[in-house]
């Protein structure tokens, strides 16, 4: 860390006074960013008497200015030598909070004051700083996490865990739902919304507050990237730097071997989401009637859950009936924009970025080969085995699924629609049983065909490294690639011109048949706990859930507490991988340096 400031004449008593004066400025500002996020879900979350109001009001202008002052001493006395960008929004963010606090206190004048506060929608602007600044205050901190001498597993299912219980209290607040919510209710609905499943035992239209509303959207956009992956940027973005420790800490969570290139790759996993998130929000508001809001604030916030939610494969809505409810059934071009988004979503960040090298390569090359620069140099193998397979996959599942659906549901949701609707809805019926969760039409009406079609595509699910669970595209693909390879007599999987490693094989088939021991014991107690409920129902339940699914028959609000509970261990297990757990859980051996005689086990 370099210095601007020279106070003293002797050098190191001068870095030693600094580094001491950054610290408190750190705590100052860490502290202030907890404190005044406090008294926000303070006046969010509970209805407060005008005096309690007032004094919670001069307390978070306070904390507004310390956080305000912190950054002006930081960006004072610490040397930026990259990230110029960073300076520019640490001046910007002390100017609008140093302003919003003179103005809170009325020293531009009441008539002023009142203008801006009115422009500002009930401080709805400065709630939101507020929250990002304690987000980014919780990032620098999440950097430290490797200091635990923990297992990148077990740090990443833990983060899933601690995700859950704040958003269990964040919806347990008295604001947050219309009507009393018990504790079980709140849990279900966060592990929902943070595993992006979209299993909902309330209604999010009509049992939640906007602010409930707001906390569930936040908590499925988290939940779609990891957590590890949003504090790790912001983290790194504000604190300007990652140890060696950190690199090798959050390769493993974003798929990413080269430790040098880590900042780059979640930059472009942030701005992918965001591009697409608000592409697909843009295009949901301008598909969607405004006749059937209450304003164009309802509709905007509409279009944006939507577009999240879509993303992050959460399936969940702020519609009673999901997509089917009347004067959204048949918005089409509204349910491809949405059947887009899940695609874009579950097909995983490691196949975008390979084609984002790709299509950069071309274009880069195409350019310099117009412009005379040097000749088109083609390069094999940008587009990796894991990018062909995943998309191989996914286009052959999608194309069976259309098929299946159009085949037995031509005489039952299909009927009575116009070519086009029968088309989009065919199209979608395809796409939300891979991890999505959205619903079209309604779900008790679907031929047994389709359903039995929708249990074999959620177990699949989504893709690696994608917002999305289940099973994983390439691990079922690498076990037909692996079943033909037997068949034919062949020692070794290959494709594309590639062998599959063994690690890889094994890896496949630990992933299938830990899938199965787990949706059987579900679909074991559900019935132990809930025999009333019909066999076809409660295993749909559970296929939803393990791939993260939240399509459901209608049982989900029946449910007892005891199967509650199993679903959300479900959902945990199914948005985390089987593996993810047991290698978290289990002990690795040391290196083994005996082998015993092989011996031939009958299988068939």
């Amino acid at each position: 860390m370099k210095f601007k400031l020279k106070i003293f004449s002797n050098p190191d008593r001068n870095i030693v006074f600094l580094k001491r004066v950054i610290k408190i400025q750190e705590k100052v500002v860490q502290l202030s960013s907890i404190f005044a996020f406090g008294i926000l879900l303070y006046h969010l979350g509970y209805s407060i008497n005008p005096q309690d109001q007032v004094t919670a009001s001069i307390l978070f202008n306070i904390f507004l200015v310390l956080i305000a002052l912190g950054y002006l001493v930081r960006v004072l006395l610490v040397e930026k030598s990259y990230f110029p960008a960073r300076v520019l929004l640490e001046l910007l963010l002390s100017l609008v909070l140093i302003t919003t606090a003179l103005i809170r206190w009325e020293v531009f004048g009441s008539e002023i004051s009142q203008q801006v506060l009115d422009f500002n929608a009930h401080f709805h602007l400065v709630n939101a700083l507020v929250i990002i600044l304690f987000f980014i205050e919780l990032s620098k901190f999440s950097l430290t996490v490797n200091k635990l001498k923990l297992s990148p597993s077990l740090v990443f299912i833990l983060s899933f865990v601690v995700m859950i219980l704040v958003g269990t209290g964040l919806l347990s607040l008295p604001e947050a739902t219309t009507r009393d919510i018990s504790f079980i209710d709140a849990l279900f609905t966060a592990t929902s919304a943070v595993c992006v499943t979209g299993l909902i035992v309330l209604d999010t239209a009509q049992d939640f507050t906007f602010f409930g509303q707001v906390v569930i959207m936040i908590l499925f956009q988290i939940g779609g990237l990891g957590i590890m992956v949003f504090t790790s940027f912001f983290g790194f973005f504000f604190k300007g730097s990652y140890s060696i420790e950190n690199r090798l800490f959050i390769r493993d969570y974003i798929n990413e071997n080269n430790v040098n290139e880590i900042y780059t790759t979640l930059f472009k996993i942030i701005s992918f989401t965001v591009l697409v998130e608000g592409f697909c929000a843009f295009l949901i508001y301008h598909f969607t009637d405004p006749a059937v809001f209450a304003g164009r604030g309802d509709q905007l916030f509409f279009s944006l859950f939507h577009a999240i939610s879509a993303f992050c494969n959460a399936g969940f809505s702020t519609l009673s009936n999901g997509l089917y409810e009347e004067g959204f059934r048949e918005a089409y071009h509204m349910h491809l924009v949405i059947a887009l988004a899940i695609v874009l979503g579950g097909i995983g960040f490691p196949v975008v970025l390979n084609y984002y090298s790709y299509l950069k390569h071309v274009l880069v090359g195409q350019v310099k080969s117009l412009l005379g620069i040097e000749k088109y140099r083609h390069t094999s193998r940008i587009s990796s085995v894991n990018t062909k397979l995943v998309t191989y996959t996914t286009g052959i599942l999608l194309v069976v699924g259309m098929v299946v659906y159009a085949i037995s549901e031509y005489n039952s949701t299909l009927e009575g629609l116009s070519p086009y609707g029968k088309f989009v809805t065919t199209v979608f019926g395809a796409v939300t049983p891979r991890t999505a969760g959205f619903n079209t039409v309604d779900m008790r009406e679907l031929a047994v065909p389709t359903v039995l079609i929708y249990l074999f595509l959620m177990w699949i699910g989504a893709s690696p490294g994608s917002t999305g669970g289940g099973l994983k595209t390439s691990t079922f693909a690498i076990a037909m690639l692996n079943t033909f390879s037997i068949a034919s007599g062949k020692s070794r999987v290959e494709v594309f011109r590639r062998q599959i490693s063994n690690e890889t094989l094994k890896k496949a088939f630990a992933v299938i048949s830990l899938s199965v021991l787990v949706i059987g014991l579900g679909i074991f107690l559900l019935m132990v706990f809930d025999p009333q409920l019909p066999m076809i129902d409660v295993s749909f339940e559970v296929f939803s859930a393990f791939s993260t699914v939240g399509l459901t028959l209608g049982i989900t609000s029946q449910l007892s507490t005891a199967s509650k509970l199993v679903l959300m261990v479900i959902m945990l297990i199914g948005r985390v991988g089987t593996l993810t757990i047991v290698v978290a859980l289990v002990r690795k051996t040391g290196e083994q340096r005996y082998k015993y005689p092989e011996e031939t086990v009958f299988i068939t």
